[in-house]
């Protein structure tokens, strides 16, 4: 069924692809901005304001909420933290108190992050697993506790903990992709450390899914089916290559270089996506060799 759907942070890496993907099978699309509208399918918002006009949505089916600001763009200094918290927790009370003003029904895919969990080592993170500690664990629950305005008056709300996104444009990928081409894509820290990791494509196809599933409500974890070590996923990239990754980043380089950034690189995260999967599901690149050949096919 042809849907109508809003998208918040529709100029970001994901967002951009969602509004493409969803326009090609066939959805009415528009897209929240914070600056003027530029064409017929952009509305303009200030999500800072923590208030939309409910009679924004009439007639829309679903709204995919994606608004906040990078996590890996800046060094974590106390402006740049309070400004990771305030656009995400902002932007969606906004839209889910639109969408409870508007009477709930409405759909609501908002966005969230596998750091709700922390960094837990060995142990095997569910949608059911007790948040972590830290500031991106922090984080993330004030950001999916925003959609409380939507959940209270009973609307359809997913919060998609996304997991390291896979890009040949970028994304978590991005830096390591760089290293790779001059074979120094070596393990992070020990390497040991679990990625979640998911490739953009897969994401997108993921929150498509969703949208269609109404039935499918709180936190989905979206990650690949299988989570692998950072040395694994390094090593996968440099054999895609033909590269070597050998040379290792110690934990103290990477500190120097992105400041408190790095603790959550090297964090370990074994999640998986026990309820993507129970939903009907099925990734395209269910294994790091398929993954790494989809990346650097969309990095050309």
């Amino acid at each position: 069924m042809t849907q109508r759907v809003a998208v918040t942070g529709s100029s970001g890496l994901i967002g951009t692809r969602l509004v493409a993907h969803l326009r090609a099978r066939g959805d009415d699309v528009f897209r929240l901005v914070r600056r003027p509208p530029q064409g017929p399918d952009e509305v303009q918002w200030d999500p800072s304001s923590r208030r939309l006009d409910p009679a924004t949505f009439d007639g829309v089916t679903a709204v995919v909420n994606l608004a906040g600001a990078g996590v890996g763009e800046h060094r974590w200094t106390p402006g740049y933290k309070a400004e990771i918290l305030t656009s995400r927790t902002d932007a969606t009370y906004a839209v889910a108190s639109a969408i409870a003003e508007s009477g709930g029904g409405i759909r609501l895919v908002s966005g969230s992050a596998v750091g709700f969990y922390g960094s837990r080592g060995e142990e095997e993170l569910t949608e059911t697993s007790e948040p972590g500690t830290g500031f991106l664990a922090e984080v993330v629950r004030a950001w999916e506790a925003s959609t409380a305005p939507a959940v209270e008056v009973g609307a359809s709300v997913a919060m998609i903990r996304t997991g390291l996104v896979l890009a040949g444009g970028g994304g978590a990928l991005g830096p390591l992709l760089r290293l790779a081409r001059f074979g120094l894509a070596g393990p992070l820290g020990s390497g040991r450390q679990y990625w979640p990791w998911i490739t953009l494509e897969d994401e997108v196809r993921a929150i498509a899914h969703l949208l269609d599933s109404p039935d499918v409500t709180g936190p989905v974890n979206l990650v690949g089916p299988a989570p692998a070590r950072q040395k694994e996923v390094a090593a996968a990239l440099a054999d895609r290559l033909g590269r070597p990754a050998v040379l290792p980043a110690p934990a103290v380089a990477l500190r120097a270089v992105v400041g408190e950034f790095a603790d959550d690189i090297l964090a370990s995260q074994r999640v998986v996506g026990d309820v993507l999967r129970g939903s009907g599901f099925t990734w395209s690149h269910a294994t790091l060799p398929e993954a790494m050949a989809w990346v650097l096919a969309d990095a050309d």
